[in-house]
């Protein structure tokens, strides 16, 4: 991510201005905080009852499994059901097991299963079983390219955009994007998704303009285009009503920048009742300490903690954890992070590791991790905040100042609980 500093996060995280900017109006989202307007899954569920009825007269038909486990998929997505995904990956497997051919489809399918549970190592040996087809090796390539990104093989992962490379391409764009975020241009990246923004549109595909609108409005606001931001978070509810996703970023934007706990709660409180995820709890627990109310926000993270213990998350949560567990357990927090680590190497895991290391008291040990493994090799606002914690331990206050300034900027992106520690650094 390109490091911006923003005049207009500047002036929030100073209290330089009496009054916030107001970028959210209720007026445009209320209709979507209904919690009974629920079309996508509403159709889900359709379509579920008529492919259970067919599988029910005939358990053997791979058609009716395939659509069986596209479905299960889809009601994870929208419901945030755990059980949905795992039942979705019993389908694809048995689908693949009858199957006589088309077997790189199955294997594909399973991938992303596995990604979706953050299984990455397991999902990249049945990628690259899939590559030894000949059918369909773009899907494939890109998919491998998706893996070797959260594996931090980023070698690899440069190599595959070159077979995959298609400026006219969407799969191509969004991955050329996200290349370019990793590599520090987010210019560059919100350039591309613009492009494939573009391509998304002149298709009039339902699908693709839900994928951009929701995920280019992620990077509007690391870019501090909050109206951009917003307004694409928007067009993906004129969609889908009932987007879980865009409902929680709006309710991020309505704390984080409008600094207003209250509203961001009730937005957040509406979509809690249809789509349960254990880290809405997170955020919950983030504004009541931003709210100065310790009690409830310890009672938001027990209940995620509660949430979690579900043996179907594996390690989807695993970085929240190291998070929550340095605070109060950093030995717990050292042994998870060591696991994350080994499930997939990144600058991004590396720093969560060096940040647990400095809560169990090892400065130097956490200093060395900061230097070897993430210093110049990302620039998330996350891991240059704790980066700078750790040169404060250390004693290294110039490095302490130059990662202030910019983490000034990023305030809207790490929140007003990080932007009143990022005063005090």
């Amino acid at each position: 991510m390109k490091n911006i500093i923003t005049i207009v996060a500047v002036l929030a995280l100073l209290g330089c201005q009496e009054k916030t900017e107001k970028i959210t109006d209720s007026k445009d989202y209320n209709q979507y905080l209904i919690t009974t307007n629920t079309p996508s899954k509403d159709a889900i569920e359709k379509d579920m009852q008529f492919w259970q009825e067919r599988f029910n007269n005939d358990s053997t038909h791979l058609m009716e499994m395939s659509r069986l486990s596209g479905v299960h998929a889809s009601l994870f997505g929208s419901t945030g059901d755990i059980s949905e995904l795992k039942t979705s990956e019993t389908f694809i497997k048995k689908s693949h097991d009858i199957a006589a051919r088309n077997k790189d489809s199955y294997l594909r399918s399973l991938a992303h299963n596995y990604i979706s549970q953050h299984r990455f190592k397991e999902a990249q040996v049945l990628l690259d079983s899939a590559y030894a087809y000949p059918d369909n090796r773009k899907e494939t390539e890109m998919m491998l390219f998706d893996v070797a990104m959260e594996l931090g093989e980023y070698n690899r992962a440069d190599a595959l955009l070159g077979k995959i490379k298609d400026t006219k391409d969407f799969n191509y764009l969004i991955r050329l994007a996200k290349w370019s975020d990793h590599n520090g241009n987010l210019d560059a990246a919100i350039k591309y998704l613009e492009r494939a923004k573009q391509i998304a549109e002149e298709r009039d595909n339902r699908s693709l303009k839900l994928w951009i609108y929701s995920n280019i409005g992620d990077f509007y606001g690391h870019a501090g285009r909050l109206k951009d931001s917003y307004n694409s978070y928007l067009k993906t509810l004129e969609i889908e009503p009932d987007n879980h996703y865009a409902k929680k970023q709006i309710a991020w934007m309505v704390y984080s920048f409008e600094k207003n706990t209250e509203e961001a709660n009730r937005i957040l409180d509406s979509v809690m009742v249809n789509h349960k995820a254990p880290d809405y709890h997170l955020l919950k627990a983030e504004m009541a300490e931003y709210n100065g109310n310790s009690s409830e926000a310890k009672k938001q993270n027990d209940m995620f903690l509660k949430a979690t213990e579900n043996i179907s998350y594996g390690g989807m949560y695993n970085t929240y954890l190291i998070s929550l567990y340095a605070e109060t357990k950093p030995e717990e927090a050292l042994k998870l992070a060591s696991k994350e680590i080994t499930n997939r190497a990144t600058p991004e895991t590396y720093q969560l590791l060096a940040y647990a290391q400095l809560k169990a008291g090892d400065k130097e040990t956490a200093l060395k991790t900061i230097e070897d493994y993430v210093v110049g090799k990302t620039s998330e606002p996350k891991a240059l905040f704790h980066s700078a914690l750790i040169y404060k331990a250390n004693g290294m206050e110039d490095k302490v100042a130059a990662l202030k300034e910019e983490l000034m900027g990023a305030s809207y992106e790490l929140g007003l609980v990080k932007a009143k520690e990022i005063e005090k650094l």
